[in-house]
């Protein structure tokens, strides 16, 4: 249902923008010598947040996305404290995230083979999905090998268990396993 924003419509509709809008009252200043009107908002559930322990817990949740809406309502010159908080909060809470990330990036590449497979995967997706063709032929870029350091003891244990394992194919590149074998003393039989 369209609502006219040029005339007020009040009914039970959430959606109705009339009744999302603001609302605001007038009141006389008893307290001074001159009686002059003037207008307050009318306040709601969400002018302040941290009156209860649920709705605390959703304003520190909003704080974590930079949304610091909930402490609008006081002003920070004269809240020192508040300030300080705020800033011990942005500066923990991103030493904790940060922790969290390094935590979850050592978990990732604790398998250093892994690791080196994973990248040798990404290349091959980036070559594949995102070059254009005269881009792929670029031996610069992507060469047709890519050479890897590793200690001679490691290189000849996992090369003993692919042939243990019959995962040793001599077809794909066998220039080059052969002379890898012969370099690491290993017979292929």
């Amino acid at each position: 249902m369209d609502y006219p924003l040029n005339e007020r419509i009040v009914n039970d509709d959430p959606n109705n923008p009339w009744n999302l809008a603001s609302t605001y009252q007038v009141f006389e200043n008893v307290t001074s010598l001159y009686s002059n009107l003037f207008i307050l908002q009318t306040p709601d559930e969400n002018t302040n947040m941290f009156t209860t322990f649920l709705t605390s817990l959703f304003a520190t949740c909003l704080l974590l996305t930079g949304d610091t809406s909930s402490l609008s309502n006081w002003p920070y010159e004269k809240n020192p404290s508040l300030m300080i908080l705020m800033i011990l909060f942005t500066f923990i809470m991103t030493i904790y995230i940060l922790n969290v990330f390094i935590t979850l990036f050592g978990e990732a590449i604790k398998d250093g083979d892994s690791y080196l497979l994973r990248k040798a995967e990404h290349l091959a997706k980036i070559e594949l999905f995102y070059l254009l063709p005269n881009q792929r032929r670029w031996k610069s870029w992507f060469p047709e090998i890519i050479h890897y350091y590793a200690s001679v003891d490691k290189a000849r244990k996992e090369i003993k268990q692919m042939i243990e394992k019959k995962e040793w194919n001599n077809n794909v590149l066998p220039e080059l396993k052969r002379d890898l074998l012969n370099k690491l003393h290993i017979d292929e039989n």
